[in-house]
This record gives C-alpha cells, sequence and structure tokens, in this order.
C-alpha cells in the first residue's frame, strides 16, 4: 500500500516524470485509467495539467512548442480512445459472467436495466461527461459494454469526450506553467483539483438517496471484483 500511494505521489511531480519516461509514461497512465478496471485510482486530471506544464517548459521531442503540443496532446487523446475501446470490450465480454447471475444484496440485476435505459436516453452525453469524473471515467465504458451500447455511438461520443478532456486539462497547465505562482503551489493546485473533481462523484456515491445508474453499476462491478477472490 506504501509503494501504491508513493507511486500516486509521484505521478504529481513534473522532475519524477522527466526522469521515469517522461511523457510516455503518462501515456500509460491514462490508457489504464480510462481502459483497466485496476485503474480507476489513478489521478488522471491532475497528470493531465501537469502534463501541460511539463510540455510549457520542454522543447522535447521537437524544437517546436506548437509541434509539442499537438504531438502530445494527439498521442495521449489516441491512448485514452484506446483505454475506452478497451473497457467496453472488458464490459461486454465479461458483462454476461459478473451480472447474468440471481439478484444478491450486492447486485441488482434491476440496476443493469436503469443503466441501459439511461445510455439509451443521454448515453452520448453519459459518456463524454465520464471523462471529467475520476472513478467514473473508469467504469464508464465497462459498464456501457455491459449493457451493450451501440458501438458506433459509444465510439463517436468516446472520440469527442476523450479529445475534450485531454485537451482541456493539458491546455490549462500549458497556459500556467510559466506562472512562478503556479510552480511554487503545484502541490496544492493539485490537491485542489482532486478535490474539485472528485467531490461531487463521493458526494453522489455516499450521500445521495438516488444514485446514478452508472454510478450504482460501477459500486456493483467493484464489489463483484472485490469479492470474488474470496468465494
Amino acid at each position: 500500500m506504501d509503494s501504491l500511494l508513493e507511486f500516486i505521489k509521484n505521478l504529481t511531480d513534473p522532475v519524477w516524470i522527466n526522469q521515469h519516461g517522461g511523457l510516455y509514461i503518462v501515456v500509460l497512465i491514462i490508457f489504464a485509467e480510462t481502459g483497466l478496471f485496476v485503474g480507476f485510482f489513478l489521478p488522471g486530471d491532475s497528470l493531465l495539467f501537469i502534463t501541460g506544464m511539463i510540455i510549457a517548459n520542454s522543447l522535447a521531442p521537437f524544437q517546436s512548442d506548437s509541434l509539442n503540443l499537438l504531438y502530445w496532446m494527439t498521442l495521449i487523446s489516441v491512448a485514452g480512445v484506446i483505454g475506452n475501446m478497451v473497457g467496453y470490450w472488458f464490459g461486454k465480454k465479461s458483462g454476461p459472467l459478473i451480472f447474468e447471475r440471481r439478484d444478491t444484496w450486492l447486485f441488482k440485476r434491476k440496476h443493469i436495466v436503469q443503466a441501459k435505459e439511461f445510455y439509451d436516453r443521454r448515453g452520448g452525453s453519459a459518456i463524454i461527461f465520464a471523462r471529467f469524473l475520476p472513478i467514473v471515467r473508469t467504469f464508464a465504458p465497462i459498464v456501457a459494454g455491459v449493457v451493450k451500447m451501440d458501438y458506433k455511438k459509444f465510439l463517436f461520443f468516446n472520440v469527442v469526450g476523450c479529445i475534450a478532456w485531454v485537451i482541456s486539462m493539458i491546455m490549462a497547465g500549458y497556459l500556467l506553467g510559466a506562472n512562478v505562482w503556479v510552480k511554487k503551489n503545484l502541490e496544492y493546485i493539485v490537491i485542489g483539483l482532486v478535490l474539485v473533481t472528485t467531490a461531487p462523484v463521493l458526494f453522489k456515491m455516499f450521500f445521495s438517496k438516488k444514485k446514478s445508474p452508472i454510478i450504482e453499476v460501477a459500486e456493483d462491478i467493484a464489489e463483484e471484483k472485490l469479492k470474488t477472490p474470496s468465494e
């Protein structure tokens, strides 16, 4: 656990990132957070913000700010899109094994029905807005696969949402990257980003009486996965 916490802490340190694979490690992290079930704890928002700062203060791999910015935003966006595609595939393939079973106190079949209805009504916006919500962005494509959301529709909004998320977060860091105050208070800014982006999700999960179908199903997936090894 200590090693994991140390790793997450290091992901908010531009110096550590540059010393351990540079922004290519960011590409891998974004793929993992958006495509792998175990990646829900990764700090995608703050990591993209820091990526923008690194780009603003670096001339690698090209000797041009604009080319560097375009290169990294494209590469990271591709990683995020592929990550969600992997999540969708995982949900589609493993859905029957996880959900086609009797109701238990951990799992309710109605959550799948609610999730499908939610995606039928607001599938596009669900995929786009999930990109800006920690934890939810990991589970959203998995649930989309479980409820068999139309793949072409999913892919379109997957691309739109990923590009919007990556560009907005990286550009924020890029534009503020040369600001002395931002550099001196980076730790507090990162903490603020984590709180602002995570608070709505945590509030919805623990305090709201009526939870979003996506969050309900996401909780079921997490609980079932945690429960499975001990069975």
